[in-house]
């Protein structure tokens, strides 16, 4: 399976590089992707990897096939090709709880035909510059969806489910509020 997508042809001027074609099991150089069946499954291990490509841009390549080509920012070195990789933390964690709102939404069976979830967020201003403060505005749209099973998801997700705000939550303040749009 190659991995290659419009990022990584845009930034090689419609042609992607050797070290996207590369599969993520071959050669020496990174981890195998496991399997189904892998032991290791029990154990909660996750592997990724991340390629220099040139400049200040970076592949990384999750172990379920799917490529993310990140770069800096000009000032930095960067060309602009893609997110930056704090930028990609970020909509991670905010993918993260969107997920488990509709999700729990859906499980409950409420009528959830939409979610955006539009993220704020500040930084330290000095290194290591983690994110201090992350305030998540979810926009659930769904026919006759009622208040309490949202504000219920949306908690869950905060206090329960969400690895990533977990993780997150170490160093910033979260926040939630939301609006529920008639579908």
């Amino acid at each position: 399976m190659a991995i290659f997508g419009p990022y990584t042809a845009r930034a090689e001027g419609g042609r992607a590089p050797d070290c996207y074609n590369r599969r993520f099991d071959e050669g020496a150089e990174g981890p195998t992707r496991s399997t189904d069946d892998d032991p290791t499954r029990e154990t909660g291990l996750m592997r990724a990897r991340v390629k220099w490509v040139e400049g200040m841009s970076f592949l990384g390549e999750t172990e379920s096939g799917h490529a993310v080509l990140m770069d800096g920012a000009p000032e930095a070195g960067g060309r602009n090709l893609g997110p930056r990789p704090m930028e990609t933390v970020l909509i991670g964690t905010g993918a993260c709880t969107c997920f488990d709102v509709v999700l729990i939404l859906k499980k409950g069976r409420h009528p959830v035909t939409d979610c955006v979830v539009e993220i704020d967020a500040d930084r330290a201003a000095q290194d290591p510059k983690v994110f201090t403060r992350i305030h998540f505005h979810f926009v659930v749209t769904g026919k006759g969806l009622a208040h309490d099973p949202v504000e219920r998801a949306i908690k869950l997700s905060a206090e329960k489910y969400c690895s990533a705000s977990a993780m997150l939550e170490k160093t910033a303040d979260i926040s939630h509020d939301f609006e529920i749009r008639e579908a």
